[in-house]
């Protein structure tokens, strides 16, 4: 164990494509989900916490006020996870630099999961093997094992089993954060009673299996945004916009102001603009924040690495 603190930063992510199959008798979906890792970080700091204590959860960053600081942050369940597969006491301080937009869709509380994890590993010298770790981030949550790994991947089942992807780059990105959070389950209960309302069906007997997109993997591949562009694709984006109708001038807005393309990011409520380049997006940036759309607007570039060490003392 190191008496250091460990710092782990970690990335957000977009979905360029999110493809959703028919609800599974066990309320889950198959995804085709293919993740792309982007500049935008959160930063957990993990220190020896006192005997008995367990871990103790502090924040800072924007919007902290809408993330718990108890043992139902996914930060600290990580935390606890780590410690039961070593048999180890789970005796932490984890404290979270927040900058990825809260229940936005980027994968924010994943992120904070995973990096505590890593920080931990090392915080108690446990030389976890890649492959355990990334067990540990699958029963977390879908979105856990790709915070972990970074870069771009493919997110198979309920998007927790991963092949990761050719890419090559930059691409760059404007991020619109919108006012409050939406619930991931909520949107998907929305995409499954539009499918139903629409006389499809939302069951898998009724939707057809998710697959990758072959274009959209050789755009990644190649790094051409204009290909990228014309083939990002979020099946939940029916759903968000339903839940959140404002959410459409937001994506007009962009578009206009020069973006290749605009989609919701995951579940939302964050919308995701890919811009040609680095000064188109920063334009994009500044018009979006001026529009009274969107509560404020980030530009980032990817593809970005997963959870890494930092800092250690």
């Amino acid at each position: 164990m190191t008496a250091a603190p460990v710092t782990v930063r970690v990335p957000a992510k977009v979905n360029v494509q999110l493809a959703v199959g028919g609800r599974r008798p066990d309320g889950f979906h198959d995804l085709a989900n293919v993740f792309l890792a982007v500049g935008l970080y959160d930063e957990v700091t993990a220190t020896a916490g006192a005997a008995g204590e367990g871990p103790v959860i502090t924040a800072s960053g924007p919007d902290v006020g809408s993330i718990p600081l108890d043992t139902t942050n996914l930060a600290a369940k990580a935390a606890l996870a780590l410690a039961a597969h070593h048999g180890v006491a789970p005796d932490v301080r984890l404290h979270i630099v927040k900058d990825i937009p809260v229940a936005g869709g980027m994968a924010g509380g994943s992120a904070d999961a995973a990096a505590a994890l890593l920080a931990c590993d090392a915080l108690w010298g446990l030389d976890t093997p890649r492959e355990q770790l990334l067990a540990i981030c699958a029963e977390l949550g879908s979105d856990v094992p790709f915070s972990l790994v970074g870069g771009a991947a493919l997110g198979e089942g309920r998007g927790e089993i991963l092949t990761p992807l050719e890419v090559a780059g930059p691409f760059h990105w404007v991020f619109a954060v919108a006012d409050g959070g939406l619930s991931t389950p909520a949107v998907y209960r929305e995409c499954d009673r539009l499918r139903q309302e629409s006389g499809g069906g939302d069951t898998v007997a009724d939707v057809p299996a998710p697959a990758a997109d072959p274009a959209l993997l050789d755009a990644l591949r190649t790094g051409d945004p204009y290909a990228l562009a014309a083939v990002l694709v979020n099946d939940l984006q029916a759903a968000a916009l339903s839940l959140r109708p404002a959410l459409a001038g937001t994506l007009a807005t962009g578009t206009d102001a020069g973006a290749l393309a605009a989609l919701v990011s995951g579940s939302g409520p964050t919308c995701a603009f890919l811009a040609p380049d680095a000064d188109t997006a920063a334009k994009i940036a500044v018009t979006l924040a001026a529009s009274g759309t969107c509560r404020g607007a980030r530009p980032a570039a990817s593809p970005a690495p997963g959870a890494t060490v930092v800092r250690t003392a």
